[in-house]
């Protein structure tokens, strides 16, 4: 009876709002389209392990792999030498340099250094084996009997003493000073006298390259009494452009060098001063209210 009540009581509401809705949205759901996940919802795929290939990690722990080499420069414990020539720069860097040892610092540019080394290697001395052979064949030509040639060779002159008379007696015409003579004392006074006695001077760096136009380890000084005519105007070219850049040059021997402080100094001067400018500043200030 409670059933058959029911079905009358359906057929004559049909339009039941909770009926209906349930319908709808059964048929909303059955017939719409599936929306798509989203990328990051997506589970990643495992890869594959492949059973020829098995991962070896290294282990560096202790008693673990040898380490790999790194760069230790920096912790190396240098040669007793070397840490003396790195303090030395620092040292002259530090402490103020008279105009007299500073002149040293003053150096010719590559271009200048090439052309005039260029000009000075057409007149290296002759070597030892070069001198045995020439004095061998003079010998020979005395015995037999030859009128033996001898001619005085133009070759570049070096040695401190030597040198020195030549500039004295002026027969130089181009005097170079190298510029990492130790003790610097040696040749300290040597562009005062070039400029007194009116020679051409010029400072170049390296003791070592005029060494090796002499055949020797290194040179403080060489220079240059003759040249042959083909290089006459090439070498008063070079004596005019070396007087006006170092003989003549008043400046020169007027500039203190040195007295660079480190960074952390540097740094420390910057705030001092900083400081100093913000104090007056306030003092103006004040003075103007």
């Amino acid at each position: 009876l409670a059933q058959e009540g029911t079905r009358a009581a359906a057929s004559r509401n049909p339009t039941r709002p909770g009926s209906h809705s349930f319908a709808m949205g059964k048929a909303a759901k059955t017939g719409g389209k599936k929306v798509a996940a989203a990328p990051l919802g997506q589970q990643k795929k495992k890869a594959v392990k492949n059973p020829l290939f098995e991962k070896t990690p290294k282990n560096f722990r202790l008693g673990g792999d040898i380490q790999p080499k790194r760069d230790l420069t920096r912790f190396v414990r240098w040669p007793r030498y070397i840490r003396l020539q790195r303090m030395k720069k620092i040292m002259l860097m530090r402490l103020k340099m008279p105009p007299a040892i500073n002149q040293f610092n003053s150096t010719i540019d590559k271009n200048q250094a090439g052309t005039l080394l260029r000009l000075l290697k057409k007149y290296q001395p002759e070597t030892k084996e070069a001198k045995k052979a020439r004095l061998a064949e003079m010998a020979q030509q005395k015995k037999d009997g030859q009128e033996v040639k001898t001619k005085k060779p133009q070759v570049i002159k070096f040695g401190l003493n030597h040198v020195t008379t030549l500039i004295e007696e002026k027969q130089a015409k181009l005097v170079v000073i190298a510029h990492d003579v130790d003790p610097i004392e040696m040749v300290c006074w040597l562009p005062a006298l070039c400029r007194k006695k009116d020679v051409p001077y010029c400072i170049i760096k390296g003791k070592g390259r005029l060494g090796q136009l002499v055949h020797k380890k290194c040179a403080s000084v060489v220079a240059l009494t003759s040249v042959r005519t083909e290089d006459q105007t090439e070498l008063n070219k070079l004596a005019d452009n070396f007087k006006a850049q170092f003989n003549d040059n008043a400046e020169l021997r007027r500039r203190w060098g040195g007295g660079i402080m480190g960074m952390k100094s540097q740094h420390v001067m910057q705030r001092r001063e900083r400081a100093i400018q913000i104090e007056q500043a306030k003092k103006l200030g004040l003075q103007i209210m």
